[in-house]
């Protein structure tokens, strides 16, 4: 595939609406980030919050910020946006991470929440950076977490329950993951590329984390804001076919340096 450019990859963020119009509805937006700001840690996503953001008003100007929502209050059903520019300059922040981990061949731990969307994106990544010298880091077996299991498929962490991979905001996969690496004595990883509690709990255990983030999962945004996690990509993580985050994984990965 070839790589787009910019001005490339922003018109194809909002032709498949992983940007610009996309399909999450604003009365959604407006509903997740009251429970966040409410103490409903679900929507923390395994950071902790403490009561910094118990004013909704608060996350919605984070998220018209960092994501390109509508900052208007009084917008409150219909339409919302992601901005596709904010995609592409927050992809820029990850590749310059992500080059950093290829430099030092950093030790790295790849998970997705989004098994049918993510997946591929987080496992070309990996490729990519093992391709550059990189320790992918492989995670123990027989790991259990929320009534079910965490596994590895194609260099990303996944969560498991009654033979399908599930979809998860959950942290404590991550913290299963995290936990048993310690108790084998295994090294952490330097860097964690992930999304929703996967990244959340890694950040706010010390570990330097990136990820991908819907404009209804204010948590990672916020995280980045208090410098907990280093970079939040904003953009629709399901659209209706996986393969339209190819042009975008192929102008990360060539941004990044990972590309021959």
């Amino acid at each position: 595939m070839p790589i787009p450019s910019r001005a490339a990859l922003v018109d194809h963020l909002v032709r498949t609406r992983i940007a610009g119009d996309v399909a999450t509805p604003r009365d959604n937006n407006l509903s997740h980030y009251r429970k966040l700001a409410n103490g409903d840690r679900h929507y923390w996503l395994g950071l902790e919050l403490g009561d910094r953001w118990a004013d909704e008003q608060d996350v919605l100007a984070v998220m018209a910020e960092r994501c390109g929502v509508s900052d208007d209050p009084e917008h409150r059903a219909g339409q919302d946006t992601i901005d596709p520019e904010l995609t592409v300059d927050a992809l820029d922040r990850m590749a310059a991470r992500l080059r950093k981990a290829a430099a030092g061949k950093q030790r790295v731990l790849f998970a997705t929440g989004h098994p049918g969307a993510l997946i591929d994106v987080h496992s070309r990544t990996a490729a990519g950076l093992r391709a550059a010298g990189c320790d992918i880091v492989r995670i123990p077996g027989g790991l259990v977490a929320d009534e079910g299991y965490v596994v590895q498929f194609a260099d990303v962490a996944l969560f498991e329950r009654g033979a399908s991979l599930w979809h998860t905001h959950s942290p404590e996969p991550m913290n299963a993951i995290l936990d048993a690496l310690e108790a084998e004595g295994s090294a952490l990883p330097d860097l964690v590329v992930a999304d929703h509690g996967w990244a959340g709990r890694a950040g706010q255990r010390g570990i330097d984390s990136v990820g991908y983030a819907d404009c209804n999962d204010p948590a990672l945004f916020i995280g980045e804001a208090e410098g907990t996690l280093q970079v939040a990509v904003p953009l629709d993580d399901h659209v209706v076919d996986p393969r339209y985050y190819e042009p975008l994984t192929e102008y990360l990965l060539d941004a990044a340096g990972l590309i021959a």
